[in-house]
């Protein structure tokens, strides 16, 4: 009960629905405050599905809070359809093994769980909305670290075949870096293939050609990820070690409705730089936060490191620290903090501008 006393002061939620996503259905359940299953609903994963899905919810007792398992997803869909038709809804995660273990697993069991996390107040935070300038950059993004990806997995490929080429090719190709390996590769001509030789060269070519196709798709989702984010945050990318490529994951975390994010220290916690109490009976302690969104915590990382390079200030407080007794590792987790507080205070009003812009 208490984790909805917020919304029940407003006297307008009746229940609590509860939904588990899946590609092409999604199964609801509805309880009300006093935590008593009222009904399930099975819809399709369409427009159509989601407004059966809204229209059952009012038959069910008026306007409620929805709690959607995998917002990020298969429940984007309908998340994004019902936080624009004004309802609130709260990301869920899925239960974990134990739950699963006592309870059972189906997708009403998986549903109703979902709603009573909500009941209790174990799930509480909004989703990120899915739309605008932040969502673009998301999409620009994974398009370009996959490029970034199959284009290092040709190059070690390239240079696998050179290893294990005749001596002949191979002396002619040892100690080349991967741009100049593929750009001798592509010049390759080829004869009729009827020995290894001519197959490495005939690989080696198709291998650059590739190469190159991917250099290219990658410098021009760049530019793009480069012009969105100075459109979005450019406060965000004059602070000190910020790239466009770090700003973007930073922004991406944070997605296109930061007000979400109810201070600094869950921003914070949402990069997985907070400390996390780990104190039992006379020890008291903290431990370091293995969980959050990895990827932000390394472009933390990556600003920590730039800073410590160039700028005096970083400097300092790392000597200073250091000789107070704390290691490098630990004065870097404390400059990872101080940076996710310094990013929080930047996003804050600039995507917030965007966002009511749109």
């Amino acid at each position: 009960m208490l984790g909805v006393a917020g919304y029940q002061g407003r006297r307008t939620v009746q229940i609590i629905v509860g939904v588990d996503t899946h590609k092409d259905q999604h199964v609801a359940v509805a309880i009300n405050l006093q935590g008593v299953r009222l009904d399930e609903r099975h819809v399709t994963a369409t427009t159509h599905g989601y407004e059966e899905l809204e229209r059952w919810s009012h038959r069910m007792g008026g306007a409620g809070v929805f709690g959607i398992e995998g917002t990020g997803s298969y429940g984007a869909g309908v998340a994004r359809f019902l936080m624009d038709r004004g309802h609130r809804v709260i990301e869920v995660n899925r239960p974990d093994r134990s739950v699963r273990h006592r309870k059972g697993k189906s997708d009403p069991v998986d549903a109703e769980m979902a709603a009573r996390a909500v009941l209790a107040g174990v799930a509480d935070s909004t989703p990120k909305s899915g739309d605008g300038e932040v969502e673009m950059i998301r999409m620009l993004k994974s398009a370009r670290d996959s490029a970034v990806k199959t284009r290092t997995q040709a190059a070690n490929q390239m240079k696998a075949l050179v290893v294990t080429a005749p001596a002949d090719l191979r002396d002619t190709l040892n100690g080349l870096t991967a741009s100049a390996l593929a750009k001798r590769c592509r010049n390759f001509r080829p004869s009729r293939l009827d020995n290894p030789k001519t197959a490495a060269k005939y690989a080696l070519r198709s291998l650059a050609h590739r190469y190159r196709h991917l250099s290219d798709e990658i410098k021009n989702l760049e530019a793009e990820l480069e012009r969105l984010t100075w459109s979005i945050a450019p406060s965000l990318l004059n602070a000190f070690g910020v790239g466009p490529d770090t700003a973007a994951t930073l922004l991406i975390t944070a997605g296109s409705n930061p007000d979400r994010l109810r201070s600094e220290a869950a921003f914070a916690s949402l990069c997985g730089v907070n400390p996390i109490p780990a104190s039992s009976g006379k020890t008291n302690r903290h431990r370091l936060n293995r969980g959050g969104d990895r990827q932000a915590n390394a472009a933390l990382h990556r600003i920590v490191v730039v800073r410590l390079v160039y700028d005096p200030r970083t400097q300092a407080y790392m000597h200073r620290r250091t000789a107070e007794g704390m290691t490098k590792r630990e004065v870097i987790r404390c400059l990872k903090r101080y940076v996710a507080r310094e990013v929080y205070s930047i996003i804050q009003k600039p995507i917030q501008i965007v966002s009511k812009a749109a």
